[in-house]
């Protein structure tokens, strides 16, 4: 089953780093009416979020780029930014990094039990760390789904 979770992974990281390379630097960074991040903040977002659902629920180190917890955190927004965020080009590689990194960090550990259970702000509770590694497929995927209407939004401006 492990090697299932990994091969899921990397089909839904592929669809995410196929996206990620066809959209141009400036659209990325179009903010349209109703929505307060960008294209960048989702992908960066997405990057941070696992991090924090693989490494983070353990207590282990981060293997971001320490700027990306201030740029690309839950609430946090472009408009609030006081250092310029990394290119769509090197949210791209930190991306397809992280998905080995992951892999060969959780290899073995999925059924891990958590020291404390972690619930997430919509009030999901997991217990082991294949549960919270799991979820970071469907908020990946959630995300990706914003980008596609900010896209489409973007180039109709």
């Amino acid at each position: 089953m492990e090697q299932t979770i990994f091969h899921h992974m990397r089909k839904v990281r592929g669809i995410t780093e196929k996206s990620i390379k066809r959209i141009p630097e400036d659209t990325s960074e179009v903010i349209p009416k109703g929505y307060n991040n960008n294209i960048k903040w989702n992908f960066g977002h997405i990057a941070y979020v696992q991090e924090n659902l693989v490494y983070g629920v353990v207590g282990e180190e981060s293997g971001l780029p320490i700027e990306y917890k201030e740029l690309f955190s839950p609430g946090t927004k472009p408009a609030d930014w006081q250092i310029a965020p990394p290119s769509l080009s090197e949210i791209a590689s930190i991306l397809t990094e992280q998905q080995s990194r992951v892999e060969e960090f959780l290899t073995g550990r999925l059924e891990e039990k958590l020291t404390t259970a972690f619930t997430n702000s919509r009030g999901l509770t997991f217990n082991t760390l294949g549960e919270t590694f799991l979820f970071s497929f469907y908020h990946e995927a959630m995300h990706m789904e914003t980008i596609k209407s900010i896209y489409r939004l973007a180039k109709s401006n």
